[in-house]
C-alpha cells in the first residue's frame, strides 16, 4: 500500500494549504482590490480638476488643493514628531529596573510584549494622530488663506484700536494655532505620562517615590507648556470679548464688550495672564528643584483666581454697579454696538422718515392721476403664475418653468415714450419628468436641455385674466429679440448630459416636427480619453459611461449645471443668494447670481443667523430660493460680487461689485485673476443687476432694532419692529420682500425698488415701510429709505388689511361666488405703497378651478384709507376707491357686450354666433355651483372667432364695422 501520509512511495498532501494556484487567484483579487479602492479615490480627484479646468478656474482647484495638502502635512507632521519626540525621549528616560515590584511586575508582560514591536508601535500611533491633526488642519484652508492674504480695514475697534482686520482675519488664526498646541500639548502629556508608567518612571501603588526625576522633569516641562499655551488663552480672550457674544436682557443677543467686561473681565483677564505665566515658571523651575510642591501650589492659585476673580468677581460688578443703574452705566457700549453693526450690515445710511399715515389731499380726480403716478402696480405676481406660464407655454410636457418666477425690467416703448416695463420672466427649462419614456439615452442624450424665453408685463393682463405675453411660443418670439435660445444650464437642470458626439439632441418642437441639434459649446469636459470615460462611470456609477456605442469622437459630459452650484464651486469662499434669475443680455441667456462676502470677526457688531434671517414664506415652500451660507453665523455682510452663468455654455464670471470690501480684496489675493473688475460690466447687463432679496432681508431684520441711532431708546425696546408674518400664506413665515417700480415721497418719479414692512413688536398694525433702490444703474442703487408711521395713531399692517378684505360682506359675496364649485382662490403679493401721506394696499386675487389646472387673474383688490374695492382690474378698483367710478361690484369681465345686427346675411349669421356664445358665457358664469371657467373660456374663444368673421365679412362689403347697432349698444 502506498503511504498516503507523503511517506518515500508519494507526496506528501498538507491539509488546509491552500494550492499554488489558489494562492495566485487570491493575491491577484486582493491586487485587484486595491487597484480599484485607488481608481476610486482617483476618480472623484481627476473628475473634478477635469470639471474645474474646463469652467476656467483651475488655479480655485490647485490653490484650494495645494493649501490643504500644505496645512495637512505641516501640522501633521508637527503633531507626530511632537507625540513621537515625547514617547522617545520617556523610553529614554526609564529607570534601571533592579527591585522589581508587584507593580512592575504585572507590567512586565506588557513590556515584554510590545517589546519585539516597539519601532512599529512608535510609528503607528505617530501616524494615526498625525493624520487625525492634518485633516483637521486642512478643514482649516480658508482661515489659513485669510490670514495670509488679509488686507486692513482701515477702520478700528473702539476698545483696543486694532483695525478690524485682526479681529476677522489674524484672531481666527492665532485661535486655530492656540487649539492645536493645546491638543498636542495634552496629547503629549498622555503618551509620555503612559511610556513612564509603563517602563517605571511613574509608580501609583509601590512603595517610595510616586515619580523619578527624569519623569518629573519631563511631565513638568510638558505641565509647563500647558500653562504658558493657557496664558496665551487669557491673552487672546482679552481681544475676544470684541467680538464675543452673549445675552443681554435689553436687547436680546449680544456682540461686543458691555460695562461688565470693559471693567470685570478685561482687568481680570490680564491678572489671569499674569498667575500663568508665573505658574508656568514654576512648572519649568521643576528641572532644577525635582520637587511637585511649588508648581502644584501655583497651578492651585491659578484654578482658585480663574473663579474669583474670572468668575465671582464679574458677577458682584454686574450684581451692584450695574443692575441699580443699567441704562446709564450700558449706554455708552450700546452706542459703539449700535455703530458698528450699521457699519457691518450697510445700513449706517438708511434714511428714516416721519410719515403720518394719513391723506391729507381732498380732491379726489387729484388721489387718482398720483395713484397712477405713485408706482407701476404689479399685478402678474411671479410667485403665483408661474402654472399659468406651464399650461399656456410649456408646449411639451418634457419642458417646465421654476416654481417661482421673476420680476426684471425690459426697455419697451409704445410708439412715443421708451421706459422700463416690470416684467415677468422665466425659462422653459428641461423636465425629465415629462420625457415620453425615460431610460438612459433619452436621459442623458437626447433631452438635454430647454428652449427660450418667455415674458409678460407685470402690470397688466388679457381680458380672461392671462398674462400678456412680450415674449413667447416656441421658438420664442417677442420683444427680447434675437438671442441663443437652447437652456443647457438652468435651475431645474439637475442631472448630466452627454452631448456633441454622434448622438443627436431634440432642439425644439413646432408645427414641423421635432427639430434636432448638436452642441457646439465648448462647456464640459471631453470624454475621448477612455481614463476620462473610465472615471466619470465611476463618479456617477454608470458603467454605460464606459463602453456605450452612443459616445464618441467630440462627447463632452455637462455637470454641476444649476447657476447657484456652478458660482459656489469656482468661488467656495463666497455665500450665494437664493435667487437666480435670468436676463437677456447681448443676445444670450444669462443667469445672474449674487453673491456676499461674510465675516464673523467684526467687532461690536451683532451676529445674525442667515439661515433664518433670509427665510421667508418663499423658501418655507422651496427649497431652491434658500441661501448657500459658508458660515451661517455673521456679523458682516457685503453684496461684493455679481456673478454671471451662460445658459448655453456654462461660462461662469465674476464681477467685483464692491470695490472697497477688504474681505473681497483678501479673497482677490488669495486667487488672483479669478474676479473680474467692476468696469468689465456691459452696460446691457449694468441695465438687469438688481439689489438682492437675500441681503436686504437680512438688513431688513437688523433694522428692526438699529432703526434707531439712540442708545437709550434702544435700551428702552420701546421702538422694537418685526417683519410681519405673510397674511397670504398659512406656513406662518415672514412676508418676502417684493420688487416694484414705484415713488417714494422725496423721490420725483418712480424707480424700481425693494420694498417691505415692519410692525411693532407683538402688535398687527404698521410701524414702517422700508424700501431700496435696486437698479444698478441708478445713482441712488443701494439707498434705504424708511418711512416711520406714527405711534399715536393706528395704521393698518398687511395682516389687518388683508382681514379688512376677508371680511367685507360683499368681497366675502363676491369670493364665495368665485369660489363655487371646485374653484379655489389664491391671493397674490399684498402690494404697499406711499401715496400723498397714506397708504394704498393692492392685492391680485386669482381663481384656479372649474376645470383649469392654472390660476387666472380674476379681481383685484385695493384699499386706502378705510376704503375698500374689490374689482374686475385695477383701474376700475382704483376708480371705485377714489370715488371717480360707480361702487358697486360687478361680475368678472367678459370681454365684450350684446352683439350688433346687419342686413348683411353672412354678417348677421356671425353675429347670431356671436350672441349665443355671449349669452353661453354668462350662462357659464351664473351656473349653480358657481362659475364654469372651462366653459365660459370655450364660449369667449368663439364670441370672438364670430366678431372675427362678422369683421371679415362687413370689410369684404365695403362696409364700416364701427359706430352704434341698432339696439344702441357698442361693439
Amino acid at each position: 500500500m502506498p503511504d498516503r501520509g507523503g511517506g518515500p512511495t508519494g507526496p506528501r498532501i498538507r491539509a488546509g494549504r491552500p494550492s499554488r494556484r489558489a494562492r495566485a487567484l487570491l493575491m491577484t483579487l486582493g491586487v485587484l482590490a486595491v487597484l480599484g479602492m485607488a481608481f476610486t479615490m482617483f476618480a472623484g480627484f481627476w473628475t473634478d480638476w477635469l470639471w474645474y479646468r474646463s469652467v476656467h478656474y483651475s488655479s480655485v482647484f490647485t490653490t484650494t488643493l495645494w493649501t490643504k495638502i500644505g496645512l495637512f502635512f505641516v501640522f501633521g507632521l508637527l503633531m507626530a514628531v511632537a507625540v513621537g519626540v515625547n514617547i522617545w525621549l520617556a523610553h529614554r528616560l526609564r529607570p534601571p529596573l533592579s527591585a522589581m515590584s508587584m507593580e512592575q511586575q504585572s507590567l512586565d508582560r506588557y513590556r515584554m510584549g510590545i517589546a519585539p514591536y516597539k519601532r512599529w508601535l512608535l510609528l503607528a500611533v505617530t501616524a494615526l494622530v498625525g493624520l487625525i491633526a492634518g485633516a483637521s488642519a486642512a478643514g482649516q484652508w480658508r482661515t489659513w488663506l485669510m490670514w495670509v492674504n488679509g488686507v486692513p480695514f482701515h477702520q478700528k475697534d473702539p476698545q483696543f484700536h486694532l483695525d478690524v482686520s485682526f479681529y476677522a482675519f489674524d484672531l481666527p488664526w492665532y485661535r486655530f494655532l492656540l487649539g492645536f498646541g493645546f491638543a498636542a500639548a495634552i496629547l503629549c502629556l498622555i503618551a509620555a505620562a503612559l511610556t513612564h508608567y509603563l517602563y517605571g518612571g511613574l509608580r501609583v501603588t509601590s512603595p517610595g517615590a510616586r515619580a523619578t526625576a527624569a519623569a518629573t522633569g519631563h511631565l513638568s516641562v510638558l505641565l509647563g507648556i500647558f500653562v504658558a499655551l493657557k496664558a496665551v488663552a487669557y491673552w487672546l480672550d482679552r481681544y475676544g470679548l470684541a467680538v464675543k457674544s452673549s445675552d443681554f436682557k435689553a436687547t436680546g443677543e449680544w456682540t461686543g464688550l458691555r460695562y461688565v467686561d470693559a471693567n470685570a473681565y478685561l482687568p481680570a483677564k490680564t491678572i489671569l495672564f499674569c498667575i500663568a505665566v508665573i505658574c508656568a515658571l514654576l512648572f519649568f523651575a521643576t528641572l532644577w528643584r525635582r520637587t511637585w510642591q511649588l508648581p502644584v501650589i501655583g497651578f492651585g492659585l491659578m484654578v482658585l483666581s480663574a473663579i474669583l476673580i474670572g468668575g465671582l468677581y464679574p458677577a458682584i460688578v454686574q450684581k451692584f454697579q450695574v443692575q441699580p443703574n443699567e441704562q446709564a452705566k450700558e449706554a455708552p457700549y450700546v452706542q459703539k454696538n449700535l455703530k458698528a453693526t450699521r457699519e457691518a450690515y450697510g445700513i449706517d445710511d438708511a434714511k428714516v422718515t416721519e410719515y403720518s399715515g394719513q391723506s391729507t389731499t381732498k380732491d379726489k380726480t387729484r388721489l387718482r392721476n398720483d395713484a397712477n403716478d405713485a408706482a407701476s402696480i404689479r399685478i402678474m405676481d411671479p410667485n403665483i403664475v408661474s402654472p399659468t406660464f406651464q399650461q399656456l407655454q410649456q408646449m411639451k410636457n418634457y419642458y417646465g418653468f421654476p416654481t417661482n418666477l421673476d420680476v426684471d425690467r425690459y426697455r419697451t416703448t409704445d410708439g412715443k415714450n421708451v421706459k422700463d416695463q416690470d416684467t415677468v420672466i422665466g425659462l422653459r427649462e428641461l423636465n425629465l419628468e415629462g420625457i415620453p419614456k425615460n431610460n438612459w439615452i433619452n436621459d442623458h442624450f437626447r433631452y438635454t436641455h430647454g428652449y427660450g424665453t418667455v415674458a409678460a408685463k407685470g402690470t397688466e393682463a388679457d381680458s380672461q385674466g392671462q398674462p400678456v405675453f412680450t415674449e413667447s411660443d416656441m421658438p420664442s418670439t417677442g420683444d427680447l429679440g434675437s438671442y441663443q435660445q437652447a437652456i443647457y444650464y438652468g435651475e431645474k437642470t439637475t442631472t448630466y448630459s452627454i452631448v456633441g458626439g454622434p448622438q443627436k439632441e431634440i432642439d425644439y418642437s413646432d408645427n414641423n416636427g421635432e427639430k434636432t441639434t448638436s452642441y457646439t459649446g465648448k462647456s464640459g469636459v471631453n470624454l475621448d480619453n477612455p481614463i476620462n470615460r473610465a472615471a466619470y462611470a465611476v463618479v456617477f456609477n454608470e458603467p454605460q459611461i464606459l463602453y456605450s456605442g452612443a459616445i464618441g469622437k467630440g462627447s463632452r459630459i455637462l455637470y454641476n449645471r444649476t447657476p447657484k452650484e456652478r458660482v459656489e464651486a469656482v468661488a467656495p469662499w463666497l455665500t450665494i443668494d437664493g435667487d437666480a434669475y435670468p436676463a437677456v443680455v447681448n443676445g444670450r441667456v444669462q443667469w445672474i447670481v449674487d453673491a456676499y462676502t461674510t465675516s464673523n470677526g467684526y467687532p461690536y457688531s451683532s451676529r445674525t443667523t442667515l439661515g433664518d434671517t433670509t427665510a421667508d414664506s418663499l423658501t418655507a415652500t422651496n427649497n431652491n430660493r434658500t441661501v448657500v451660507a459658508q458660515q451661517n453665523q455673521v456679523n458682516y455682510i457685503r453684496n461684493s460680487v455679481k456673478a454671471t452663468v451662460d445658459a448655453y455654455t456654462g461660462e461662469v464670471k465674476l464681477y467685483q461689485w464692491d470695490t472697497e470690501d477688504p474681505v473681497l480684496k483678501t479673497w482677490m489675493k488669495a486667487f488672483p485673476g479669478t474676479v473680474q473688475p467692476r468696469n468689465a460690466i456691459s452696460g446691457d447687463l449694468m441695465s438687469h443687476l438688481r439689489y438682492p432679496q437675500d441681503l436686504f432681508k437680512v438688513q431688513r431684520e437688523l433694522l428692526t432694532r438699529y432703526h434707531v441711532s439712540d442708545a437709550q431708546t434702544f435700551l428702552t425696546g420701546s421702538e422694537v419692529w418685526q417683519v410681519p408674518d405673510d397674511p397670504t400664506n398659512k406656513s406662518g413665515s415672514a412676508v418676502p420682500p417684493y420688487y416694484l417700480s414705484m415713488k417714494m415721497p422725496d423721490q420725483s418719479r418712480q424707480a424700481f425698488s425693494l420694498s417691505t414692512t415692519f410692525t411693532p413688536n407683538g402688535r398687527d398694525s404698521l410701524s414702517a415701510f422700508m424700501t431700496v433702490d435696486a437698479a444698478a444703474g441708478s445713482s441712488d442703487y443701494g439707498k434705504i429709505r424708511i418711512l416711520k408711521l406714527p405711534t399715536s395713531t393706528t395704521v393698518d399692517g398687511p395682516k389687518q388689511v388683508q382681514s379688512q378684505f376677508n371680511s367685507e360682506q360683499d368681497i366675502a359675496a363676491a369670493i364665495k361666488l368665485l369660489k363655487g364649485g371646485d374653484s379655489d382662490i389664491e391671493y397674490g403679493n399684498l402690494l404697499t405703497v406711499p401715496l400723498d401721506g397714506g397708504l394704498l394696499y393692492v392685492e391680485p386675487v386669482y381663481v384656479r378651478g372649474g376645470g383649469l389646472k392654472y390660476p387666472l387673474l380674476r379681481k383685484v383688490l385695493v384699499t386706502y384709507e378705510g376704503r375698500t374695492a374689490f374689482e374686475n382690474t385695477l383701474g376700475e378698483a382704483l376708480d371705485k376707491v377714489f370715488g371717480t367710478a360707480g361702487s358697486t361690484t360687478t361680475p368678472p369681465d367678459t370681454g365684450t357686450t350684446t352683439p350688433p345686427t346687419s342686413t348683411n346675411p353672412t354678417v348677421q349669421q356671425a353675429l347670431d354666433d356671436a350672441q349665443k356664445a355671449f349669452d353661453a358665457g354668462q350662462k357659464a358664469l351664473q351656473g349653480p355651483n358657481g362659475p364654469d371657467w372651462t366653459a365660459y373660456d370655450k364660449a369667449q374663444k368663439d364670441l370672438r372667432a364670430a366678431l372675427k368673421r362678422a369683421q371679415d365679412a362687413e370689410a369684404k362689403a365695403g362696409q364700416s364695422t364701427s359706430g352704434k347697432n341698432g339696439s344702441g349698444k357698442k361693439s
